[in-house]
């Protein structure tokens, strides 16, 4: 075997690391330049040259890492294995995932802003798995940083978590990574590159430990696709050695074994995967050739097949109902329009996404599906959209339980950060729907606040809060837990402007339907009768056509000839829509449309609706 290749199959001289963060913290600029830092990468001359590792669509819009993704770096004669992690805790199932993957965790934390919500969500997964971790103070490059305060915080949320006296015995790296610089101290100036994270990674994170003669066991921790090679698993080789064209035990969730034969074995190579002829205990593998795996199963030796611990997932919090178009418009601007198609495309969402749950109702064309938040559940919803397909959903409602008769709720720790004259509002905010204020904290004209909320107090939340702040504050929350039902949410009081006819929205009809409210369209637009143009400015509901026109007559009136101003409709988004809409209102998804609408649309439905 060539010098190259032997490379590879060295355990000792591999290290296998996850990188963890809070949204925007830097975490995927980092992973950027510790990639094209190494010794093996080379950038694309016509590929992005910034979050090269947020690959998909939705995350370079939205900012967020979404899917784990894995990578390798060489560093002198090391092999550094890094997975890059989501930073949001509605995609939790894949953090936990890659705990099991990893020896140890980089965590990145903003030189400003300290610890934050989803650090403490996905340090807390890394510390229960016993992971060394390395400290990383990003961005100490920005306007008042404060790195020794931030450092002191994330001691205390060490001691905070339970984490072991190794743990808190932490290496401290100070960077600014969209510069490409690291160091042992936090003077940029004396930075040239981000070696010190290397040789910290190298120095700390302990190699995994080599058990190439016992029989194979691996696990089964995340999937992908291949136009060639079919379904992929990627998996973490605890022990053994892995042959290609070997005949292994599939050991799926039930506990069931069965036979199959791995048809190649992939090892990563930069951000892409290289065909090899057999993979070391220690390493993070691709393979191909079980086209019924799933995740968190054992592949086994086929003589002595021992089943690995089942990955243990955090249960939903947010249920919604997914079903088929029924609006006038069904079928006009999606590829994928039946149950069928949404079914299948659901169940094939299961495989590769443990957190989410899917359950059939007493209608064939509509499905519960339930997630880790409204984000999660968006996500879901856009990928589907933008792969052609047609549907509508309701409104998201929490899951309830009960324990020893007792009703419980799901609760969820929200931190905010507002400009200081703002802060009234928000605290009035939280109040009506159930939030109890746990911190407070002013720092230069910004309010730090942190809430503990009942999780449907905060559905439909983010649109208001943004708009009580005039788009300056910052909310992010994580599941905190379930506790005993909080009492009655004061609903809120907003009505709808309902369009009664279909046809095209005309610019007289929208002047009138203007002064009732804000409008979320402009003229030239399509509509439906029962379909939400706008929100009333007062409580409940109200009927208007849109698509009215003037009457044409003889006579004259005075200042005809002044054209009627139309104010900029406001545009919602999906999650916008989402939110915004209410109990007895869907939401009709298309790949050109997002469509908020009456559940029943026509007047005379709603009111026998009322009555009975």
């Amino acid at each position: 075997m060539s010098p190259f290749w032997a490379f590879y199959f060295e355990p000792m001289q591999l290290r296998n690391i996850a990188i963890i963060a809070h949204v925007d913290h830097g975490k995927t600029t980092l992973v950027d330049a510790l990639l094209t830092q190494s010794e093996n990468f080379k950038a694309k001359n016509d590929g992005p040259k910034e979050l090269i590792m947020d690959s998909n669509e939705l995350e370079r819009e939205r900012g967020i890492t979404i899917f784990s993704k894995n990578a390798s770096i060489r560093y002198h004669d090391i092999k550094i294995n890094i997975v890059d992690t989501p930073g949001h805790a509605d995609f939790g199932g894949e953090v936990e995932r890659i705990m099991r993957m990893v020896d140890g965790v980089l965590l990145l934390v903003d030189a400003k802003e300290g610890p934050m919500p989803q650090t403490k969500f996905v340090l807390r997964k890394a510390i229960e798995a016993g992971h060394k971790i390395i400290v990383v103070i990003n961005k100490i490059d920005k306007p008042n940083a404060r790195p020794e305060w931030v450092l002191n915080a994330t001691y205390d949320l060490f001691f905070e978590l339970g984490a072991s006296e190794a743990q808190i015995e932490f290496p401290v790296i100070y960077a600014s990574a969209v510069q490409g610089k690291a160091g042992l101290n936090k003077e940029l100036s004396e930075m040239k590159d981000v070696d010190a994270v290397f040789e910290t990674i190298v120095k700390y994170i302990p190699a995994p430990i080599v058990k190439d003669e016992e029989p194979l066991q691996m696990l089964t921790v995340n999937l992908t696709y291949d136009n060639y090679k079919g379904k992929i698993a990627i998996c973490r080789l605890y022990a053994g050695i892995l042959k290609k064209g070997e005949a292994v035990a599939h050991i799926n969730r039930a506990g069931e074994t069965k036979r199959a034969e791995v048809s190649s074995v992939m090892l990563f190579e930069g951000l892409g995967r290289i065909d090899v002829d057999e993979a070391h205990s220690g390493d993070i593998v691709a393979l191909a050739g079980i086209p019924d795996v799933s995740i968190g199963e054992t592949i086994a030796d086929l003589k002595n097949p021992v089943a690995l611990p089942i990955i243990q997932i955090d249960e939903p919090t947010i249920e919604m109902t997914f079903g088929v178009n029924t609006s006038p418009f069904k079928g006009k601007e999606g590829e994928y329009t039946t149950s069928r198609n949404i079914k299948e495309r659901l169940w094939r969402e299961l495989e590769t996404d443990v957190a989410l749950a899917i359950n059939s109702t007493e209608f064939a064309d509509r499905w519960v599906v339930a997630g880790r938040g409204e984000l999660h559940l968006a996500i879901l919803i856009e990928k589907m959209r933008r792969e052609g397909f047609e549907l509508e959903v309701s409104k998201p409602k929490v899951i309830f339980k009960e324990k020893d008769g007792k009703k419980l709720e799901p609760m969820e720790l929200v931190s905010v950060e507002v400009p200081e004259k703002y802060s009234g509002i928000v605290i009035e905010m939280m109040g009506k729907r159930s939030g109890i204020m746990k911190d407070m904290r002013n720092d230069a004209g910004a309010v730090y606040m942190d809430f503990l909320i009942p999780t449907r107090g905060l559905i439909g939340s983010r649109g208001e809060f943004l708009t009580n702040t005039k788009g300056l504050g910052i909310m992010n929350s994580i599941f905190f837990g379930y506790e005993e039902y909080k009492g009655d949410i004061r609903p809120e009081t907003r009505g709808s402007i309902i369009s009664t006819d279909t046809g095209i929205s005309n610019n007289f009809g929208l002047v009138v339907a203007q002064g009732r409210g804000k409008l979320f369209i402009g003229p030239a637009v399509e509509v439906y009768e029962g379909m939400v143009v706008g929100q009333n400015a007062k409580s409940g509901d109200v009927p208007v056509n849109v698509c009215k026109t003037k009457e044409l007559n003889n006579f004259r009136a005075k200042n005809e000839g002044l054209q009627d101003q139309l104010e900029v409709p406001l545009t919602l988004t999906l999650e916008d829509s989402l939110s915004y809409m209410g109990d007895d209102e869907m939401v009709e998804i298309t790949p050109k449309s997002v469509r908020i609408r009456k559940a029943l649309l026509t007047d005379g439905e709603r009111k026998r609706a009322k009555k009975a």
